[in-house]
């Protein structure tokens, strides 16, 4: 099996390839770069032995696009491309919805032109958007109180497949809506490394750890959870990719939607205390006022994903912070 993995250079895309490649299926990336570096390749190649065939493409480049279906003869497209700074999306909303949701339209129509019908999509749990409730199934509602232009894409992205699967009864169509992805690969080559400005807690624990950021801001301390900061449902990133995995090898015809998540929730300082105790170094931070919207816990109900694709979780965030505080030391 032929798999193409859009974005496939990045934090998810690259342990995703990994997995693959280690279960011997055909990968190939495509990515314009714009949040991940070449190099990435050369590292799933020490890992794996194998050096996965790379494409310079752009989701906008309708001619590139084109080019690559041409030659490329794939079963199933995994797509992670997509811009992500949650908090750019809100300064530049347009810039998000040409790439995300423009982008993703050619790479569909490009997919129907050359009879390519599977796809995987990376989506998110933001598209439950601020419902009142801590455990989040695949059946709730979606697309209602979302906060920010980054979630109504992938809103909007789920939409459109549910549409072209209903419209062309041969789609297969899964959509995997992640949680928080944390960790790095055991053997420290690959792990998080955005090119933008972090929004999300353990890449902004990581720039704190090397000085990069003087201190993190911890949003709030008055919820009602064990120690009074938000709780969130942070899931390894190699367990992540294993639900990839698990998800192409139980396709079948309309739309399947998974959450992947752990299940539980952990709080921003049992975060915090969970990487001073495996780094051995402790982490400035400063307690400031709730952000708008923010709930006081939220976490994904795996339970679908164990029963329809036998996935579940099996790393911890002991292990997150093992292997992230090895990438970073592989990395200084």
């Amino acid at each position: 099996m032929k798999i193409l993995l859009t974005g496939g250079t990045g934090y998810i895309g690259s342990h995703t390839a990994i997995e693959l490649i280690k279960r011997g299926y055909e990968v190939e990336i495509m990515d314009n770069l714009f949040n991940s570096k070449i190099t990435v390749l050369d590292e799933i190649e020490k890992i794996t032995g194998v050096k996965p065939k790379f494409y310079k493409v752009d989701l906008l480049d309708k001619e590139g696009l084109n080019k690559l279906f041409s030659e490329g003869n794939y079963d199933i497209v995994i797509h992670f491309a997509g811009l992500k700074a949650v908090g750019e999306s809100v300064e530049k909303p347009l810039k998000y919805y040409e790439n995300n949701v423009g982008g993703t339209i050619n790479l569909l129509e490009v997919m129907s032109k050359y009879n390519v019908k599977k796809i995987v999509f990376s989506s998110s749990a933001t598209v439950y958007g601020e419902q009142a409730k801590t455990e989040m199934t695949e059946e709730m509602q979606t697309g209602v109180g979302i906060t920010n232009p980054y979630g109504e894409t992938k809103h909007i992205i789920e939409e459109m497949l549910k549409d072209v699967a209903e419209a062309d009864k041969d789609y297969e169509v899964t959509i995997l809506r992640y949680f928080n992805p944390v960790g790095a690969h055991e053997s420290g080559l690959i792990g998080e490394d955005p090119n933008d400005i972090p929004n999300n807690l353990m890449p902004i624990i990581m720039k704190v750890s090397t000085g990069e950021i003087a201190e993190l801001s911890v949003y709030g301390d008055d919820y009602d959870t064990v120690d009074g900061t938000g709780m969130r449902d942070y899931i390894h990133v190699v367990d992540l990719a294993e639900g990839h995995v698990a998800a192409i090898e139980h396709m079948k015809p309309g739309v399947l939607i998974y959450n992947l998540g752990t299940g539980k929730a952990t709080s921003v300082l049992e975060m915090i205390s969970a990487f001073e105790k495996e780094s051995g170094k402790k982490l400035p931070y400063k307690i400031v006022g709730r952000r708008p919207g923010d709930l006081a816990i939220i976490f994904a109900n795996p339970e679908k994903a164990f029963k329809e694709l036998g996935w579940k979780t099996k790393l911890t965030i002991e292990d997150a912070m093992r292997d992230t505080i090895n990438y970073l030391n592989k990395r200084s």
